[in-house]
């Protein structure tokens, strides 16, 4: 099997043909390792239960088991629980439905008022009565140590990753061949998870997904006191939600990546090409450094209202968010991983277990009716 890849999503083993026959798995990749072209790069991620659809807080409770073993296989810590608070007004529809998804899945949480947010967390300064949502299991997830523990693990396994090879070309059939910048590789699968290069690669394949490819900004602002917001006063990840000069989600985690520094961005960005990421005179990200400038002002009183550092990552957006997860319409044995659209690296493990199962004509173990290509008017059928 061939893995092509833009981020390590996936963990698979199954055999490769290039000349003999391997039993090992092989993932491709454009960039050496590690790199911050993509949008697995970073320290942290935000890990939790709290979605308004019921299927993906199903799926994180197999996502929490595997991140589980693969700390106590690798002895490294992947996860560290702080808590999610999700912030909004009382009304909120996007709120209301996490707390009814929560509810009915069973899943440990717990609603705050306005008083009881002051009282728990005295340094998120309320501006107009905001209730809390928190998810008890919410935290961060060390993004970097759990790609490093992945490496290793398909490489202990006798798997491969070749990074630095850029794909040139994919030729569907048995075998398929896939071309780089160094080799060329033939196997009975392929898996594409290219992130904002998966259009370019599907293109000469006669399918065009409707993705969006994003800039985000990557914000780290200056604590007025250090260790105001970090892990160690119990400061929660955060998320707010409908704000009325944001909309979008504004999200937050305590202190880590720079010491003294707060990561608090807007779940949103700018068209960009993938090529063009870090090319300064391609994109005004002025709005929205400012909306984020105002929102801690107001919330935050403790950061310093401007951002000391900016980052940048991709974000690879479906039109509705949700992922797309499927076969080929034309070529069965090439298998699609795409539009993660900023919060598939929490639901990796089980977004890699559902790729394998397509890849190796399985029976699903998820229901994938929301993740299918024919969702999409017009797409199903590719053009040939």
């Amino acid at each position: 099997m061939v893995l092509v890849a833009a981020a390590p999503r996936v963990f698979l083993s199954s055999s490769l043909i290039s000349g003999p026959l391997w039993t090992k798995q092989l993932g491709q990749r454009k960039f050496f390792l590690p790199h911050s072209r993509g949008s697995s790069h970073g320290q942290s991620r935000i890990i939790r239960r709290a979605y308004p659809e019921d299927f993906y807080t199903q799926m994180m409770d197999e996502c929490y088991q595997i991140w589980a073993q693969l700390e106590q296989e690798t002895g490294t810590q992947l996860y560290r629980q702080t808590g999610l608070l999700l912030l909004g007004m009382k009304e909120n529809p996007e709120l209301k439905t996490m707390q009814a998804t929560l509810s009915r899945q069973g899943i440990e949480h717990q609603c705050l008022s306005s008083e009881e947010l002051k009282q728990r967390f005295p340094n998120i300064q309320l501006t107009r009565g905001e209730v809390g949502l928190l998810d008890k299991f919410g935290g961060v997830l060390y993004a970097d140590h759990a790609l490093r523990a992945l490496q290793d693990a398909i490489r202990q396994l006798g798997g491969i990753v070749r990074d630095g090879e850029k794909v040139m070309e994919i030729k569907p059939g048995l075998p398929v061949l896939v071309k780089t910048t160094s080799e060329s590789y033939r196997a009975e699968n392929l898996i594409i998870t290219a992130g904002p290069w998966t259009n370019q690669l599907l293109r000469p394949l006669g399918i065009e997904l409707p993705l969006q490819t994003l800039r985000i900004n990557v914000c780290y602002w200056r604590e007025k006191v250090p260790g105001s917001y970090g892990v160690s006063q119990a400061f929660p990840c955060f998320m707010g939600l409908g704000f009325s000069l944001a909309p979008h989600p504004i999200y937050g985690l305590p202190s880590r990546e720079y010491p003294g520094l707060m990561k608090v961005c807007y779940h949103h960005g700018n068209n960009a090409d993938p090529e063009e990421r870090d090319c300064p005179s391609a994109f005004s990200d002025i709005q929205d450094v400012q909306i984020l400038s105002c929102f801690v002002r107001d919330h935050l009183p403790d950061l310093q209202p401007e951002p000391a550092i900016k980052e940048h990552c991709m974000y690879t957006n479906t039109p509705d968010e949700h992922f797309i997860l499927d076969r080929h319409p034309k070529y069965d044995n090439i298998v699609i991983g795409a539009g993660f659209s900023g919060h598939g690296f929490k639901l990796s493990p089980v977004v890699g277990k559902i790729l394998y199962e397509l890849s190796m004509k399985l029976t699903p173990c998820y229901d994938l009716t929301p993740f299918r290509i024919g969702r999409f008017p017009g797409i199903g059928k590719a053009h040939f």
